[in-house]
Protein backbone atom coordinates (compact mmCIF):
# COMPACT_ATOMS: atom_id res chain seq x y z
CA UNK A 1 0.00 0.00 0.00
CA UNK A 2 1.33 3.48 -0.71
CA UNK A 3 2.04 6.18 1.24
CA UNK A 4 -1.18 8.16 0.02
CA UNK A 5 -2.90 5.14 1.11
CA UNK A 6 -1.89 4.07 4.43
CA UNK A 7 -2.80 8.43 5.06
CA UNK A 8 -6.41 7.54 3.85
CA UNK A 9 -6.92 4.74 5.88
CA UNK A 10 -5.68 6.25 8.92
CA UNK A 11 -8.12 9.20 8.14
CA UNK A 12 -10.61 7.23 7.58
CA UNK A 13 -9.88 5.10 11.04
CA UNK A 14 -9.93 8.95 12.65
CA UNK A 15 -12.83 10.28 10.93
CA UNK A 16 -14.81 7.00 12.51
CA UNK A 17 -13.13 7.14 15.69
CA UNK A 18 -14.73 10.62 16.22
CA UNK A 19 -17.66 9.78 14.96
CA UNK A 20 -18.09 7.25 17.61
CA UNK A 21 -16.53 8.99 20.46
CA UNK A 22 -19.16 11.64 19.64
CA UNK A 23 -21.92 9.08 19.62
CA UNK A 24 -21.09 7.77 22.74
CA UNK A 25 -20.05 11.13 24.93
CA UNK A 26 -22.12 13.25 27.54
CA UNK A 27 -22.48 16.50 27.12
CA UNK A 28 -20.00 17.54 29.21
CA UNK A 29 -17.40 15.31 27.25
CA UNK A 30 -18.67 16.88 24.07
CA UNK A 31 -17.32 20.27 25.12
CA UNK A 32 -14.13 18.97 26.05
CA UNK A 33 -13.73 17.06 22.75
CA UNK A 34 -14.65 20.94 21.60
CA UNK A 35 -11.79 22.49 23.61
CA UNK A 36 -8.95 19.93 23.12
CA UNK A 37 -10.35 19.99 19.32
CA UNK A 38 -9.55 24.04 19.43
CA UNK A 39 -6.76 23.62 20.63
CA UNK A 40 -5.50 21.16 18.50
CA UNK A 41 -6.73 23.68 15.20
CA UNK A 42 -4.44 26.65 17.30
CA UNK A 43 -1.33 24.27 17.35
CA UNK A 44 -1.60 23.14 14.16
CA UNK A 45 -2.42 26.86 12.98
CA UNK A 46 0.73 27.88 14.50
CA UNK A 47 3.12 25.28 12.54
CA UNK A 48 1.67 26.38 9.33
CA UNK A 49 2.49 29.48 10.37
CA UNK A 50 5.62 28.78 11.65
CA UNK A 51 6.62 27.11 8.32
CA UNK A 52 4.96 29.54 5.97
CA UNK A 53 1.62 27.45 5.27
CA UNK A 54 -0.45 30.51 4.42
CA UNK A 55 -3.56 28.42 3.01
CA UNK A 56 -3.38 25.52 5.83
CA UNK A 57 -3.11 27.91 8.59
CA UNK A 58 -6.02 29.91 7.54
CA UNK A 59 -7.95 26.59 7.39
CA UNK A 60 -6.81 25.83 10.90
CA UNK A 61 -7.77 29.31 12.23
CA UNK A 62 -11.17 29.07 10.28
CA UNK A 63 -11.58 25.74 12.03
CA UNK A 64 -10.62 26.62 15.53
CA UNK A 65 -13.41 29.75 14.87
CA UNK A 66 -16.07 27.61 14.13
CA UNK A 67 -15.35 25.25 17.37
CA UNK A 68 -15.54 28.61 19.10
CA UNK A 69 -19.05 29.48 17.69
CA UNK A 70 -19.82 26.03 18.75
CA UNK A 71 -18.85 26.34 22.66
CA UNK A 72 -20.59 30.18 22.34
CA UNK A 73 -23.47 28.65 21.06
CA UNK A 74 -23.86 25.43 23.76
CA UNK A 75 -23.95 28.15 26.44
CA UNK A 76 -27.32 27.98 28.27
CA UNK A 77 -27.55 31.74 29.60
CA UNK A 78 -30.75 31.07 32.00
CA UNK A 79 -28.80 28.35 33.79
CA UNK A 80 -25.69 30.03 33.00
CA UNK A 81 -26.53 33.38 33.81
CA UNK A 82 -23.43 35.68 34.41
CA UNK A 83 -21.01 32.83 33.99
CA UNK A 84 -22.30 32.21 31.11
CA UNK A 85 -22.42 36.12 29.68
CA UNK A 86 -18.40 36.11 31.09
CA UNK A 87 -17.60 32.62 28.54
CA UNK A 88 -19.47 34.10 25.35
CA UNK A 89 -17.79 37.63 25.94
CA UNK A 90 -14.12 35.17 26.13
CA UNK A 91 -15.45 33.24 23.08
CA UNK A 92 -16.14 36.63 21.43
CA UNK A 93 -12.66 37.68 22.49
CA UNK A 94 -10.60 34.65 21.42
CA UNK A 95 -12.36 34.85 17.93
CA UNK A 96 -11.20 38.51 17.50
CA UNK A 97 -7.55 37.51 18.49
CA UNK A 98 -6.95 34.56 16.22
CA UNK A 99 -8.55 36.89 13.48
CA UNK A 100 -5.94 38.80 14.39
CA UNK A 101 -3.29 36.32 14.76
CA UNK A 102 -4.22 35.24 11.05
CA UNK A 103 -4.13 38.60 9.65
CA UNK A 104 -0.58 39.55 11.56
CA UNK A 105 1.26 36.20 11.39
CA UNK A 106 1.46 36.42 15.71
CA UNK A 107 1.97 33.67 16.90
CA UNK A 108 2.34 35.27 20.39
CA UNK A 109 -1.90 35.73 19.74
CA UNK A 110 -2.21 32.33 19.29
CA UNK A 111 -0.51 31.39 22.56
CA UNK A 112 -2.70 33.92 24.25
CA UNK A 113 -5.84 31.96 22.95
CA UNK A 114 -4.52 28.82 23.60
CA UNK A 115 -3.73 30.11 27.19
CA UNK A 116 -7.31 31.24 27.65
CA UNK A 117 -8.88 28.17 26.16
CA UNK A 118 -6.62 25.60 28.37
CA UNK A 119 -7.66 27.30 31.30
CA UNK A 120 -11.46 26.78 30.96
CA UNK A 121 -10.94 23.38 29.75
CA UNK A 122 -8.98 23.05 32.97
CA UNK A 123 -12.07 24.26 34.93
CA UNK A 124 -14.12 22.22 32.63
CA UNK A 125 -12.36 18.92 33.86
CA UNK A 126 -12.46 19.77 37.12
CA UNK A 127 -16.25 20.09 37.29
CA UNK A 128 -16.13 16.67 34.79
CA UNK A 129 -13.88 15.05 37.80
CA UNK A 130 -16.39 16.02 40.83
CA UNK A 131 -19.30 15.09 38.70
CA UNK A 132 -18.08 11.57 38.19
CA UNK A 133 -16.91 11.39 41.64
CA UNK A 134 -20.55 12.34 43.36
CA UNK A 135 -19.36 15.16 44.86
CA UNK A 136 -20.42 18.90 44.12
CA UNK A 137 -18.10 21.45 42.37
CA UNK A 138 -16.09 23.75 44.42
Amino acid sequence: MSFAGVRNAMDQYSRNAVQTGVESASPHRLIQMLMEGALGKIAAAKGNMERGEIQAKGDQIGSAISILEGLKTSLDKEKGGEIAQNLEELYLYMERRLIEAHTGNDTAILDEVSDLLRHIKEAWDAIGDHAEAGEPAA
